[in-house]
């Protein structure tokens, strides 16, 4: 009898976080076909994820979109597994309010300098000239609070958690986007793909993760409760409205609005100078 041929391991990189475990529950749970693949997840913080992206490490992996254009020779675009901040996004917060045009002398904690929030900074602020400090994306609301910066730059759970810390908000940089752009969302993650799996798997692989974020959003009450334990102590309802934030319709695809979005991200931050190349954007 003529064994079949087993498929290959795919490790999927993605963030320690509540919404991209909420998009990958069905694959993690059997609950979809994953046509013979076994994924693998691999947690790590964005920034580390996109540094791995630039040596070509994993086959799939959530990458900012600020870091497409230097993997964009190994890796493609998924039409799947957008982050998109529609009318909101990441914030610059401060222990007490202060005139946003203040910002360009202070000192402001950024979760790393490849995130899409950093190049929203960059943009928002018209110069790459300013000061700042990295520091890890789950530290940022306590360096704050501490005084060890002036303001932080804040992604993920933190965009609700922070008032809680008594922080205020100096800039929502999605809804600064949205008001800029006449209505676009702001682009800030998204899966990618390596281009050496090949055509025909790249499309399985596709099609296997859309539908396991389809699953997720019809079956919203159980892939919310298997989320909960990357929520970083939040409750269900602000983890499960969070989630609603960046796991949505353009999370199962992009359409026409997303795509013009980071095209538009991508072109402006290249014509200023923020990044060094534009790459032709093709998703699979």
């Amino acid at each position: 009898m003529e064994l079949k041929e087993e498929k290959k391991v795919i490790r999927v990189a993605h963030s320690p976080d509540s919404d991209d475990a909420f998009m990958f529950y069905a694959i993690n749970h059997n609950k979809i076909d994953t046509k013979g693949y076994r994924f693998i997840d691999v947690l790590s913080d964005i920034e580390t994820l996109n540094r791995k992206a630039l040596e070509g490490e994993y086959e799939v992996s959530a990458i900012s979109i600020h870091a497409f254009p230097y993997v964009a020779d190994k890796y493609a675009l998924l039409s799947s597994g957008a982050s998109m901040g529609d009318n909101y996004g990441p914030m610059i917060v401060a222990r007490e309010s202060f005139d946003p045009d203040q910002l360009k002398n202070k000192k402001i904690a950024v979760p790393g300098t490849l995130t899409s929030a950093f190049l929203a900074l960059e943009l928002y602020l018209g110069t790459k000239d300013f000061n700042y400090e990295v520091i890890p994306f789950d530290q940022i609301i306590q360096a704050v609070k501490q005084g060890k910066v002036d303001a932080g730059l804040i992604i993920h759970e933190g965009q609700l958690t922070y008032q809680d810390e008594g922080l205020v908000c100096i800039v929502d940089l999605g809804k600064w986007w949205y008001e800029k752009t006449g209505g676009l969302p702001l682009p800030l993650g998204g899966n990618v793909i390596r281009k050496d799996l090949g055509e025909d798997v790249m499309k399985e692989i596709s099609d296997i993760l859309r539908e396991s974020i389809k699953y997720s959003l019809e079956h919203r009450e159980e892939a919310v409760d298997y989320a909960l334990k990357y929520a970083r102590d939040m409750s269900k309802e602000k983890a499960d409205r969070f989630i609603g934030m960046y796991v949505n319709e353009l999370t199962v695809d992009y359409g026409e609005r997303g795509k013009k979005a980071i095209e538009l991200f991508l072109k402006e931050a290249y014509e200023k100078g923020f990044i060094n190349r534009l790459p032709e954007i093709k998703f699979v």
